[in-house]
């Protein structure tokens, strides 16, 4: 029986679930079934952080051969890539390694240009600052993708959801069944189903004027509705609309609105190098001292006092554009 000998490269930030997902998926397919062997080999990217868990494997030594299939696993975007590491990864597709990324273990694959021209999974709360990094990636909000010698997924449950695409393509799809139903996963979902939960979940509702009125804005971001506009499109009275909202969200309309889209901003305050006044301006702010005034009152601080906060305690650094200004 000839071994399948998969390596798992694995940044500190990575949580030791996100480990487990993927190797109990090997293991449980080896237990199933006897006749399939895969050989698993764990190489630490860096050295783990003082108090961290303690991470399987030892330290790479300057060389990634042997490995069919070679995974980048990553629960933060890594701060530096090694000059070495580089040019051992390069070298390792060159060799023709299947290479992937888990959750950010995408970052380190698309500095080195080794997505390019590929769709790439990009977790959703990152996928503002991959697309302005690395325009040439087809950055998607897919579960995974599995494209020609890439494979991404974007962390969470979904590393599971790859290792049994993985499974699947090997060993057939009976085997991929068989893990699913040792493991008690309700079903095998496809790389292309999208990252986000339902809408009507996420609100805890199913309300359809409710779901109806979110997506609404959610779709309108940059231009905000009035709440007669969100009202008339939904086909109900202003004040019935405020009524569901109040029920259900414990909330105006305008209230839940301008929550909406002051998270939009942080997040793109935190992902993009975007000017501030751009920000406030794509969220539907009419100036800079209004989504200033609107943000310190939420979140209990300015836009530029979060920004840098959040980037000296950030491992990676976001460049700002020269005429940035609060």
């Amino acid at each position: 029986m000839n071994a399948h000998r998969i390596g798992f490269l694995i940044w500190p930030s990575t949580k030791a679930l996100t480990l487990a997902l993927a190797e109990e998926a090997l293991l449980v397919a080896q237990r199933v079934h006897p006749e399939v062997v895969y050989e698993l080999c764990f190489l630490q990217a860096e050295p783990p952080a003082e108090n961290s868990w303690k991470m399987p494997g030892e330290p790479w030594q300057g060389k990634l051969e042997g490995c069919q299939r070679l995974f980048l696993l990553a629960d933060e975007p890594p701060a530096n890539l090694h000059m070495t590491l580089s040019t051992a990864l390069k070298q390792q597709v060159r060799a023709g390694c299947l290479v992937g990324g888990i959750a950010a273990g995408v970052y380190p694959l698309a500095q080195l240009g080794l997505l390019d021209g590929y769709r790439a999974s990009v977790h959703w709360r990152w996928q503002d600052d991959f697309s302005e990094r690395y325009p040439k990636v087809i950055a998607t909000s897919h579960l995974f993708d599995w494209d020609r010698d890439r494979m991404t997924a974007c962390g969470g449950l979904a590393v599971l959801d790859l290792m049994l695409a993985l499974l699947a393509r090997d060993h057939g799809a009976e085997l991929a069944g068989a893990v699913s139903e040792e493991l008690v996963v309700e079903r095998i979902r496809e790389g292309g189903e999208r990252q986000r939960i339902p809408l009507q979940n996420r609100l805890g509702s199913s309300h359809p004027k409710l779901t109806q009125a979110v997506l609404l804005m959610e779709a309108n971001i940059e231009e905000p509705l009035t709440t007669d506009e969100i009202a008339q499109h939904v086909c109900v009275s202003r004040r019935q609309l405020e009524r569901i909202f109040k029920q259900y969200l414990n909330r105006v309309p305008s209230q839940y609105y301008l929550e909406l889209r002051l998270n939009k901003a942080r997040q793109l305050l935190m992902q993009t190098s975007k000017s501030i006044i751009q920000i406030g301006l794509s969220c539907g702010f009419s100036s800079g001292p209004h989504f200033s005034s609107a943000y310190r009152n939420f979140f209990g601080a300015t836009p530029r006092e979060d920004r840098n906060q959040r980037r000296n305690n950030s491992p990676f650094e976001l460049t700002s554009t020269p005429n940035e200004r609060s």
